[in-house]
């Protein structure tokens, strides 16, 4: 028989029942391939050695335990298997699918005979993988045979031989597979794919996700530092980091490597810079391996097959990376089904994931496709295509429906995130002033729905385009610059709020004057971010001069002038001065009560910040109700669910709590957060505020098994909507770990005070009050882990840092002050506690009264410390050697 009549025989599959022994027949015929009878009983005979394989070294993977066990059982019982991206965006280029499947092999390589790892990406890669198998097995044979008898060889091993692994990774048609997974059944297949469609229906997938926050932190410091241990600052940005990565394997991989080899940059530097990072990496790594690369492969590959398809990712680039709907994607003139069918393209391929009527893509995605291709030689560059697609498209879907002059609700609610995202990658030297109108709009919306925080790009964009149209000193320029400070402030970000007050003030008193209205709100605001930053040094004076300029400008009773002298008081307050703040709190109350009316809203808020200095003074008798009869009124006057009813209703309870009347106080903390989650939303941050004062009211009442998982959820939502860093943030962290804490949890709280310490530090100062508030909170845990020798160093200094900025009675000056004094009863030191312990109970017996209950903690701790004073002096005396006369 010639081969070229061989070519029509039928292919021989030697597996199980249907294997055909080489002593029967003269040659074997596989395809075009004549394979000698000698070479065929050699595959029979040929065994390999043990731990056979030709894998890469073992990867760094930390996480994926779930997925491991998934594949050894799916492996197990069906003997295939294929890691995509079915239907997640997380599922794409640099997931770490071949990482998987590498670890997957390392850790079960003794129970193979033979790894094989095939790179599966074309028909003839895979050949080509396979005939080195062939030649790692009989190398003397294959000198002298060409590539398909050797590919034939390698099956008909495969075929006779049992307990092997193939690893096919990166498959771009699954198709590819099926002349082996069909024939070969005496061992594992494995493979990898970014394409979600055309696997068999019998062939299970699993869809890859990002790596858990937890993880991706762990592997960039691992890669960073290496056998360093990072600091909790570093931690911080590791962190940060790997949530602007997206979590994404590779990504991760290729910032550690490159940052290790680079030690002059830092985490937080890569990562304001990221854009301009994710093509590079270090050297001794694939420079084809980066995330720019592998994306640019497939970007390639998408515009030979579908170029609308191309056109709808770029436009997605410059949106919101989740749920974007699909009519915002479909330019004027285009077939909806177009559309939708350039969006399965971008599906099959693992660059988004969808719905029937919307789609995201991850960020990381987004940054790439927004970046400059250098390959690019369009007259418009196709990331500015994207850009001015996005623009037309969100302004395009405001218009107001037939009979409407605006827009809907409904409608500016839908494009509210991306037009953020549109703000937040404004090119330079680009106006586009309808947009800039929507800016400003969307961010007064956001703000009355008391998002303030997520209005900073709005606004940023909004000043930018005035100074350039208006001009500087423009009076809606300074408005729009005044508004983008408190949003600053409302994101906690005090270090851009107070320069940019500082200045637009400087500009209000030149060009409007020294007493116009808008300067002294200029001037109140300032004095409030002061405050918020706990440089009451700087805050009281400012507000005092400023509730002074209005009551001479506007008269003793404007209610700008109440709002300045409210405002003072709650400043007295928080620097503890409470003997100041209670009298300023009635006088502004019984004046709006005279001018505005008893049940005006101004004066309802009036009468519970009255409520909570009673509170804060330990006058429970005064403070319940007071706040009992506000509640009543807010109920009668603004409603059931008014933001300020519930307001009103939180703080109620939070007296109760005080009290130790947890049977009123969580009932009614519970159905205020069930209120604002249905009113408010439940990410809303008075949400995230009532959820936080619940778990701490089931942590107070000993329901540590309700109060922490309560914690955790807080605490991802608000890094999760007000970021990693924010203030509330920071206190929910803080309060998550003292849960800890009381749980006996120590492994747990320490190192989550540590990182909650450096990231004050970092964000609000090392002497901000809460940074404060957080030291001593370390302290106090590393005394309660009997850790003294880091406790009282840390006491000492954090109390000294409180007397020079808070003040000597301040309420976190007192509260440090007695755990300083519980340190060194715990050491045996007890000359030093006593006199600490009496100094403490003097200033809260001032400061609070005498049945306050701080004043009446502090006299309980005296009188215990006193009395093993007692006792040791007792036992000294009993233990003492008789006196020779």
């Amino acid at each position: 028989m010639s081969a070229d009549e061989a070519a029509f025989e039928p292919r021989i599959h030697a597996a199980g029942e249907r294997s055909i022994a080489a002593g029967q027949i003269r040659d074997a015929y596989t395809g075009d391939v004549v394979l000698p009878a000698d070479a065929l009983q050699r595959a029979e005979r040929v065994a390999a050695a043990p731990g056979t394989s030709n894998l890469p070294p073992r990867p760094l993977c930390l996480g994926r335990e779930e997925e491991l066990a998934w594949l050894r059982r799916i492996l197990i019982d069906r003997r295939e298997g294929a890691i995509t991206q079915s239907g997640t965006v997380h599922g794409l280029g640099g997931v770490g699918k071949s990482t998987l499947a590498l670890h997957y092999a390392h850790r079960h390589r003794g129970d193979y005979t033979l790894i094989w790892w095939i790179n599966a990406a074309s028909p003839d890669e895979i050949e080509t993988s396979l005939a080195g198998l062939t030649q790692q097995l009989v190398p003397d044979w294959t000198a002298r045979a060409g590539r398909g008898a050797q590919v034939a060889w390698a099956r008909q091993w495969l075929a006779w031989h049992p307990g092997w692994l193939l690893i096919h990774d990166n498959v771009d048609d699954p198709d590819d597979l099926a002349p082996y997974t069909g024939a070969l059944h005496q061992g594992h297949h494995l493979a990898t794919s970014r394409r979600t469609t055309g696997w068999p229906d019998t062939a299970p997938t699993l869809p890859l996700g990002n790596l858990h926050p937890d993880d991706a932190t762990n592997l960039l410091c691992c890669l960073v530092f290496k056998d360093t241990t990072p600091t909790a600052h570093q931690q911080a940005d590791a962190r940060a980091l790997a949530a602007e990565l997206g979590y994404l394997p590779l990504a991760i991989k290729q910032a550690g490597a490159y940052l290790a080899q680079n030690r002059g940059i830092s985490l937080d530097a890569y990562r304001r810079r990221l854009g301009t990072k994710l093509h590079k990496t270090a050297h001794g790594l694939d420079a084809e391996r980066t995330i720019a690369r592998i994306w640019n492969v497939t970007l390639h590959a998408l515009e030979q097959a579908d170029p609308l398809a191309v056109q709808v990712l770029h436009t997605a680039a410059w949106l919101a990376p989740d749920d974007i709907p699909h009519t915002l994607l479909t330019p004027p003139g285009t077939d909806p089904d177009d559309t939708a069918e350039a969006i399965g393209t971008l599906a099959a391929y693992s660059m988004i994931t969808t719905t029937a009527t919307t789609l995201s893509i991850h960020r990381l995605v987004q940054t790439v496709l927004r970046t400059p291709r250098t390959s690019d030689s369009l007259q418009q560059p196709q990331h500015l295509q994207g850009r001015a697609s996005a623009e037309q498209a969100v302004l395009r879907s405001l218009s107001p429906p037939p009979g409407r002059d605006n827009a809907t609700d409904s409608q500016w609610d839908t494009l509210a995130p991306h037009l953020v995202t549109l703000a937040a990658t404004t090119l330079p030297g680009r106006p586009n002033i309808p947009l800039t109108h929507a800016y400003n709009t969307a961010a007064l919306r956001l703000h009355r729905q008391g998002h303030t925080a997520r209005t900073v790009p709005l606004l940023a964009a909004t000043v930018a385009q005035r100074e350039q149209i208006l001009g500087d000193t423009h009076p809606n320029t300074l408005i729009s610059r005044n508004n983008l400070a408190a949003a600053y402030e409302a994101a906690g970000d005090l270090a851009r709020a107070i320069p940019l007050l500082e200045a637009t003030l400087a500009r209000c008193e030149q060009v409007l004057g020294d007493i116009h209205p808008n300067t002294l709100s200029s001037r109140n605001n300032l004095a409030a971010a002061y405050e918020a930053a706990g440089d009451l040094g700087r805050a009281i004076p400012l507000l005092e001069a400023t509730l002074a300029q209005r009551e001479q400008i506007l008269g003793d009773t404007h209610p700008h002038t109440l709002t300045s002298r409210n405002n003072l008081a709650a400043a007295y307050r928080a620097a503890g001065d409470l003997g100041r703040a209670i009298p300023l709190y009635e006088a502004t109350l019984a004046q709006c009560e005279q001018v505005l009316g008893d049940i005006h809203p101004n004066t309802l808020s009036s009468r519970i910040s009255l409520a909570v200095a009673y509170e804060a003074a330990g006058d429970l008798g005064r403070a319940i109700p007071l706040l009992e009869a506000t509640l009543v009124q807010c109920e009668q006057v603004l409603g059931d669910t008014h933001p300020d009813t519930l307001t009103s209703r939180n703080n109620l309870a939070a007296a109760y709590e005080s009290a130790g009347d947890f049977e009123r106080a969580i009932p009614l903390l519970e159905a205020t957060l069930a209120q604002r989650e249905q009113i408010l939303g439940d990410t809303h941050p008075h949400t995230l505020t009532s959820r936080n004062n619940l778990a701490a009211a089931y942590r107070a009442a000993g329901a540590l098994k309700r109060a922490i998982p309560l914690y955790e959820a807080t605490l991802a939502q608000c890094e999760q909507i007000l970021g990693d860093t924010h203030p509330h943030t920071l206190l929910s962290r803080s309060n998550l770990a003292a849960a800890y804490e009381a749980a006996g949890d120590l492994g747990r709280a320490i190192p989550l005070l540590e990182a909650t310490l450096a990231q004050c530090e970092q964000i609000l100062g090392d002497t901000h009050p809460h940074t404060l508030l957080s030291r001593s909170n370390l302290a106090a845990t590393y005394r309660t882990a009997g850790d003294l020798g880091r406790a009282i160093p840390l006491l000492e200094a954090t109390l000294a840092q409180c007397e020079q900025i808070l003040g000597d009675t301040h309420l976190y000056t007192v509260s440090s002050r007695s755990n300083l004094a519980g340190a060194y009863e715990a050491a045996g030191d007890l000359k030093r506690a006593i006199p600490l312990y009496e100094a403490t109970l003097a200033q809260c017996e001032q400061v609070f009264g005498d049945t306050h209950p701080n004043t009446r903690i502090s006299r309980k701790n005296l009188a215990a410390t006193r009395a093993v004073q007692q006792e040791n002096t007792a036992a000294s005396a009993t233990n003492r050697d008789p006196q020779q006369p």
